[in-house]
């Protein structure tokens, strides 16, 4: 059976997150958790961030946009990335991170713009 593009993009992002020793979660929604909330919550150096994966021309759902400005306006850090963004956010993890309080849309970067 083949592997769904998503499920690439988010076994590559655990590969990064792992490689810079960040603390990080998958959370589960189910009954009791709550909707929309992004892939992976991480602690990257001392900072919140809420990383969505999607791939090729996936965007985020409404209610998944509106807990990533949830996390950017608690001062966290929202990101979006897929295949083409993982070189970016490799970059991000080894330079730093954006402002608190701040979005860095890999969609909207380089291939997909």
């Amino acid at each position: 059976m083949a592997t769904k593009p998503e499920v690439k993009v988010k076994k590559q992002i655990v590969e990064l997150l792992k490689k810079h020793k960040a603390y990080y979660f998958t959370p589960v929604t189910s009954g009791f958790g709550s909707s929309g909330v992004p892939d992976f919550v991480a602690c990257i150096k001392g900072r919140f961030v809420g990383i969505e994966a999607k791939a090729g021309r996936g965007k985020p759902t409404a209610l998944q946009d509106k807990n990533l400005a949830d996390i950017m306006n608690s001062g966290g850090v929202a990101i979006v990335v897929n295949e083409h963004g993982l070189e970016d956010l490799a970059l991000l993890l080894n330079v730093g991170l954006p402002v608190q309080g701040a979005t860095f849309d890999m969609l909207k970067k380089g291939v997909l713009e």
